[in-house]
């Protein structure tokens, strides 16, 4: 029996992820980007079943009930994000590999379900310093979510070795030649 693939890409918050999964998904057409749930609301620039589904909190809710999830967290307090199973179904139907940038947590969740057919990259960033000046450079958070969200990050690199690779984005396009190396490995692959 064949597996279906899956790649996940997880990082702390401002690591690269999104960036590095950009590029995959430009490099790898047989890639589909496997969009999350999240009951956050959407940023100016962010477009609903793009970027996100998202969720009132209590529907959210519902679902982790009904155990309509493959992977979810409580990200930040009363924030949720998740990934869908009918989201990966979805991909697998129309003969895609769902490729997930999700964070550290939800990533471990998703390599304990399917450890036979999932590559899974760590981003990691180059300091803590550097994190948070990428952070704020985004104008995005306030004094008290970009402290949360620099102590998570000091966390979640403490995880790095419980995945398959790790890749250290100091330099961006190196960073990303490192993850389409790994992908197209992982690619020719055959999963049995």
């Amino acid at each position: 029996m064949a597996f279906n693939k899956l790649i996940v890409i997880t990082a702390p918050s401002g690591a690269g992820k999104t960036s590095i999964t950009r590029h995959l998904l430009r490099k790898f057409p047989q890639l589909a980007f496997s969009i999350s749930a999240a009951t956050r609301e959407p940023r100016h620039y962010e477009k609903e079943g793009i970027d996100y589904y998202f969720l009132p909190t209590e529907e959210f809710q519902q679902r982790i009930h009904n155990n309509e999830f493959i992977e979810w967290e409580m990200v930040y307090e009363g924030k949720y994000y998740g990934t869908l199973k009918s989201e990966i179904k979805r991909l697998w139907n129309e003969d895609r590999i769902p490729l997930l940038d999700i964070d550290v947590k939800g990533a471990i969740h998703v390599q304990q379900q399917y450890p036979e057919s999932l590559l899974t990259i760590f981003i990691e960033p180059p300091s803590i310093d550097e994190l948070m000046r990428r952070l704020e450079s985004r104008g995005t958070e306030t004094v008290e979510s970009l402290q949360a969200r620099i102590s998570k990050a000091s966390y979640e690199i403490s995880f790095k070795d419980q995945f398959h690779c790790s890749i250290m984005n100091d330099n961006l396009e190196k960073a990303c030649k490192e993850a389409e190396k790994l992908v197209g490995e992982f690619l020719a692959r055959e999963i049995k």
